[in-house]
């Protein structure tokens, strides 16, 4: 499971969006959002380049911890 660092997250919004944005490139993937800590844990086929680039294009600064 890959971990990023994500700054910007503030509401169930942020989690739809990030989550709609990396499972559009793997239908499969499994996300889970922490709020709270800021971070989004990622179970998917996609490199973490590929999820990051999915989540900055939401609109999110997306970093590996």
């Amino acid at each position: 499971m890959q971990q990023f660092k994500v700054s910007g997250m503030s509401c169930g919004h942020c989690v739809r969006a990030i989550t709609q944005a990396i499972q559009m490139l793997d239908q499969a993937a499994k996300v889970e959002v922490d709020l709270a800590a800021g971070l989004v844990r990622v179970e998917s086929s996609l490199n973490a380049e590929q999820v990051q680039t999915a989540i900055r294009e939401e609109g999110y600064q997306a970093e590996l911890p």
